[in-house]
């Protein structure tokens, strides 16, 4: 299925370094005191915690009917044994890994001899649970064409709704020392799984198919529901125990797999080993595939402003030069044009320089912004004027070479621009007072560019604007992705979430500065929005709102239709606009047009905010 794509050489590598390292237990020190073909069964291997209590310890003659075949990334097959024993936490299942293409077929009763080990998924350092399996094995065919055990079916009854134990303070936080408990845990409950041959039934699709052939269900139609299909994470406590990631055994030239979007259903019965992978965690890889039902899920289209009301909008454009084909600088023009309904300032993120990820020194955006500018014209839209601060290069993170930044889009038509001597990638912007209301010494500008916060990250750009006579501050930011944290399957529980804390000093840098407009005018129209990279009840999103000098608009919608973004499975909030107190009367919008389709202009969603200054 990966054979195609990039993440399969991550995969390989992956294998390779925990070859190397041990963390597959090939060594020969492991092999020490080899289990007899006698004692040992599947069940004893997996044991009654994450961890197999046979960690390194060779074992022979494990028997079981190979129940699923994987002939790419990590190559290997499941075996499972049919004469279960009478402990819920104990799976039947596991994984045999083999590199090279296995020589089984399903169906087949096999006698497996190797070595008991624990692998990774994306490194110790991920955080990520351990797959339980048998390395470098010895394997005899003993008969063929066997039916298979019957598959555990998984569904709304079966699955808990508690999410995962509190982590044991002594392991770190760890939950793999614990003894399962799959009546109460929703990931005790698909651990005590692992490897063994599931099967659910119809199921609404929570996340599009992605280019890397996975989408995912829930088999809980009912948790926590939005109305157009998705499933909400709404807190730090509700992951939604009834996602489950599907991939298929199949190779994509011989099956392809089947294309959906959030609230199209997965029809019928989907069948096979339950993995557990760095891309999703728990994973139904699917023998037997069910049949994509195509929804009436179609993109939204805002209102569009009054005379009187200003529309701004934020718009992640997902790593935009003029190496991209044409259609992507029309379809995202389309959007901005037909869906967003032309607001009168767009803020972009990630626009990168005229040659993209060509890591030359180029740090001009002028040729993308003229691409994309013209493009809104060519779909009936506004001349858009724009206003940006080329970064020093590779100063800002993002895909080396591109040089990403935030720009302002205004139409001039209906808004103007201040240029208050146009700041520089170094030079800071500040708060002035003129005529008794707020002024920024530098506009465009960069708040506190020096400030360690904002190592490799993107720099706030303010900017000041005149609408009907009534200035309006505009604040443009990109914070720290979410790379590095720990998914929400991980070994840790809670999960560690590392990349908060840079957000964290972004956002008080960003709060401070807004705090500086509102002593100079506290009456002052400000708007902080952008790609915060971070949940509405956040510690970002508090830290931003601190003191009452911001408020996250996006609460003002009910709590269903909060979400900006789809990642496995939870559609959640990245995309915030943030209001100053005097902007109270407001209509807000999160305009589903790509993150619930599997075919995507940008993988955000933008976010429309109408007001009367």
């Amino acid at each position: 299925m990966r054979s195609s794509h990039p993440r399969s050489a991550a995969v390989a590598a992956l294998v390779a370094t925990a070859l190397a390292s041990g963390l597959l237990a090939g060594t020969a020190d492991a092999a020490e005191g080899a289990v007899s073909a006698d004692s040992v069964r599947i069940h004893d291997i997996q044991g009654t915690t994450r961890i197999s209590p046979l960690n390194g310890k060779a074992v022979t003659g494990v028997q079981g009917i190979v129940t699923g075949v994987r002939t790419y990334g990590s190559r290997g097959f499941w075996i499972q044994d049919p004469d279960a024993d009478d402990n819920p936490a104990t799976s039947e299942g596991i994984f045999v890994f083999t590199s090279s293409a296995p020589t089984v077929a399903v169906g087949d009763a096999v006698k497996v001899s190797g070595t008991v080990g624990e692998y990774v998924p994306g490194g110790a350092a991920s955080g990520n649970q351990s797959v339980t399996q048998i390395a470098k094995p010895t394997v005899t065919v003993l008969s063929s064409g066997n039916a298979l055990p019957e598959a555990t079916v998984v569904n709304e009854y079966s699955v808990p709704a508690e999410y995962a134990p509190a982590g044991d303070p002594a392991a770190g936080g760890s939950i793999n020392g614990l003894t399962l408990d799959p009546s109460r845990y929703a990931l005790d409950y698909y651990e005590s799984l692992e490897g063994m041959n599931i099967r659910i039934g119809t199921s609404r699709v929570v996340g599009a198919t992605v280019p890397y052939a996975e989408l995912w269900v829930t088999v809980k139609g009912w948790e926590n529901t939005v109305k157009r299909g998705g499933t909400l994470y709404g807190s730090y406590e509700s992951q939604n125990t009834g996602r489950l990631q599907i991939q298929q055994l199949a190779p994509l030239a011989q099956q392809p797999f089947p294309v959906a979007n959030v609230g199209d259903r997965l029809t019928g019965t989907t069948e096979g080993p339950l993995d557990f992978n760095q891309f999703g965690g728990y994973t139904l890889v699917a023998r037997t595939l069910g049949t994509v039902k195509a929804g009436t899920l179609a993109p939204e289209k805002t209102k569009a402003q009054s005379p009187g009301e200003l529309a701004v909008a934020t718009y992640n454009v997902e790593n935009l030069d003029p190496t991209d084909p044409q259609e992507k600088f029309d379809n995202l023009a389309k959007a901005v044009v037909q869906n967003l309904a032309s607001p009168d300032i767009v803020a972009l993120e990630e626009i990168q320089d005229d040659n993209g990820a060509k890591n030359d020194g180029t740090v001009s955006a002028e040729e993308t912004i003229k691409k994309f500018t013209a493009a809104v014209v060519a779909a009936g839209g506004p001349a858009y004027e724009w206003r940006s601060i080329s970064p020093e290069n590779g100063k800002d993170g993002g895909e080396p070479g591109g040089n990403i930044r935030q720009v302002f889009l205004f139409n001039p038509a209906r808004v103007s621009f201040t240029d208050r001597a146009a700041g520089d990638a170094l030079t800071a912007t500040g708060v002035a007072r003129e005529n008794g209301k707020a002024a920024l010494t530098h506009s465009p500008g960069r708040i506190d560019p020096a400030n360690p916060a904002w190592t490799d990250s993107r720099k706030p750009l303010a900017g000041e604007f005149v609408f009907r006579g009534r200035t309006v501050f505009v604040i443009a930011n990109h914070f720290s992705s979410k790379g590095g944290d720990e998914g929400l399957a991980s070994q840790h529980q809670p999960p560690v979430r590392k990349s908060e804390e840079k957000r964290l000093l972004q956002a008080q840098a960003v709060n401070t500065f807004v705090k500086d407009i509102l002593a100079a005018d506290k009456n002052a129209d400000v708007l902080a929005l952008g790609d915060i990279n971070d949940f509405e009840f956040s510690n970002t999103a508090k830290a931003l709102e601190d003191g009452g000098a911001l408020f996250s608009a996006i609460k003002s919608l009910p709590k269903a239709e909060r979400y900006s973004y789809v990642y496995q499975g939870n559609a959640q909030v990245l995309d915030q606009i943030l209001v100053s107190p005097a902007i109270k009367n407001y209509a807000y919008d999160s305009v589903h047009i790509n993150a619930e389709f599997s075919v995507q202009n940008s993988d955000h969603d933008p976010q429309v905010l109408r007001f009367r200054p």
